[in-house]
């Protein structure tokens, strides 16, 4: 069997309905509580000051005529009924209907008058075959019962007493619901609107429609989720735009190489190289394209895990400066063949916490990038000094630099300043993004200045390792 399913909206509107409905017989119950508490205590109150009043006019020996006439005169006065009696016997003549004399009252009961106490009773009385609520007062005479006063209203006269509140009590309760209802689908409807707008906008998301705005000007957790909404929608898209892009510069990336080794293989597979001279050419041309794309498909791994979120350093202390010299020995051939100088200025104090592999790539890429723009009798300067509990590393060469629209987005991933020259002579475009990611994962940070046709300063700040 199937169950039917229920909207939110819905489900607000069956809570609304049963709340009311529930606060209403409960309120209504607890009043028939109250009220008949109430209403009988005023009844008890009543007519116990009725028969004190009567019992006060009582001065002692046998009940007198007097005396029983004033009582029926009271009685016929009052909306309960009321009679003395000093023998039960004597009640014939008072009641329309056949009781139990000697049952009047219990020994009990007779106990509690004879020491001066009035007795009260409520509920379902055989003698009189009635539900009533009643008060026995004493009469007595030097501690002798002489009479009582026995005062009682039916309880079926309080019935008929509250009728017509319960009926004001219906008409009230049902215009309440209604009332509830009709502004209480208003209220939810507007509650709802927003989360209504926010499925519809999500099913546009999964479609790839990122347009829809939802209203968020809302102060409440609902205004907040639209608010979180529009921007998780924002996100996504850049996500998404990001991902487009990325995916277009990796195929125009890999197309380029990939067009230079299909066509100087096709070539050399063609017979179109006459030369030995030519053929070692057009393979040197195939080996450069191929480590191309080799650099390239490192990159892309190295920053696909540098972005996931299980990927972990392998830090150790390193004495920086050391470190730096020793790994800068490699470069000494390369700049001397390009006549670039190098100077350096290295604070020998400084100890770091570190992933010597990644710190490496860290200046690597740095460095390529001066020796690729730097031109000859150039220079690339590398200072390491200490500031407070960081020390700053500093490489500076005296290159072509980048001018300042392009600063911006330089270690976005395959962002190029010059597109056309960097397919022959650049890197793969995704170095600075890597070094931004690594910087990170070292807890510090990197800023590029530079001035066009002057130069370019990579700023490296690490914090320090306490010891």
């Amino acid at each position: 069997m199937k169950i039917k399913s229920y909207n939110l909206q819905q489900k607000l509107w069956i809570f609304l309905f049963t709340i009311t409905l529930v606060s209403i017989v409960f309120a209504y119950s607890l009043s028939q509580v109250f009220y008949q508490k109430l209403y009988v205590d005023y009844v008890k109150e009543n007519l116990e000051l009725q028969v004190e009043q009567l019992a006060s006019d009582y001065k002692g020996g046998p009940l007198t005529d007097t005396f029983r006439q004033q009582v029926e005169w009271l009685n016929s006065k009052t909306h309960g009924e009321m009679f003395v009696v000093n023998n039960p016997r004597e009640l014939s003549a008072c009641l329309p209907f056949e009781i139990d004399y000697e049952t009047l009252i219990s020994e009990e009961e007779r106990q509690s008058l004879l020491a001066g106490k009035a007795v009260f009773k409520k509920g379902y009385e055989e003698r009189f075959q009635r539900d009533i609520v009643a008060v026995i007062y004493p009469l007595l005479d030097n501690g002798r019962l002489e009479g009582i006063i026995y005062s009682y209203i039916p309880l079926t006269s309080m019935n008929e007493f509250t009728q017509d509140y319960t009926f004001v009590w219906f008409i009230a309760g049902f215009l309440f619901i209604a009332l509830m209802f009709l502004v209480g689908v208003k209220v939810i409807n507007f509650m709802v609107k927003p989360l209504k707008e926010m499925k519809k906008a999500a099913m546009k998301m999964a479609r790839g429609d990122y347009s829809t705005v939802i209203d968020g000007s809302g102060r409440d957790e609902i205004g907040s989720l639209a608010t979180a909404f529009n921007q998780m929608s924002q996100s996504i898209q850049e996500e998404d735009e990001r991902k487009r892009d990325f995916l277009a510069d990796i195929s125009h990336e890999l197309r380029t190489p990939l067009s230079y080794i299909k066509g100087y293989t096709q070539a050399l597979l063609d017979g179109l190289v006459k030369t030995k001279e030519d053929e070692r050419k057009y393979l040197k041309l195939i080996s450069r394209e191929t480590k191309k794309l080799q650099n390239l498909v490192q990159d892309l791994l190295d920053l696909t895990k540098l972005e996931s979120n299980t990927f972990v350093i392998n830090a150790n202390p390193v004495a920086f400066a050391q470190f730096i010299e020793d790994y800068m020995e490699k470069y000494i051939s390369i700049l001397q063949d390009k006549k670039i100088k190098l100077k350096m200025d290295l604070s020998p104090e400084v100890i770091i916490s570190g992933d010597e592999v990644r710190l490496e790539q860290i200046i690597q890429n740095i460095l390529e990038n001066a020796l690729r723009y730097t031109e000859e009798d150039g220079t690339i300067s590398l200072c390491l000094t200490k500031k407070g509990k960081n020390c700053i590393l500093t490489i500076e060469d005296t290159g072509r630099g980048i001018s300042e629209e392009h600063l911006a987005k330089i270690t976005q991933r395959f962002y190029r300043v010059n597109k056309a020259r960097s397919r022959f002579d650049g890197g793969t475009g995704i170095g600075l993004s890597i070094v931004e990611k690594l910087m990170e994962l070292h807890n510090g940070h990197m800023t590029i200045e530079s001035e066009l046709h002057k130069g370019t300063k990579v700023i490296f700040v690490f914090p320090i390792l306490d010891l």
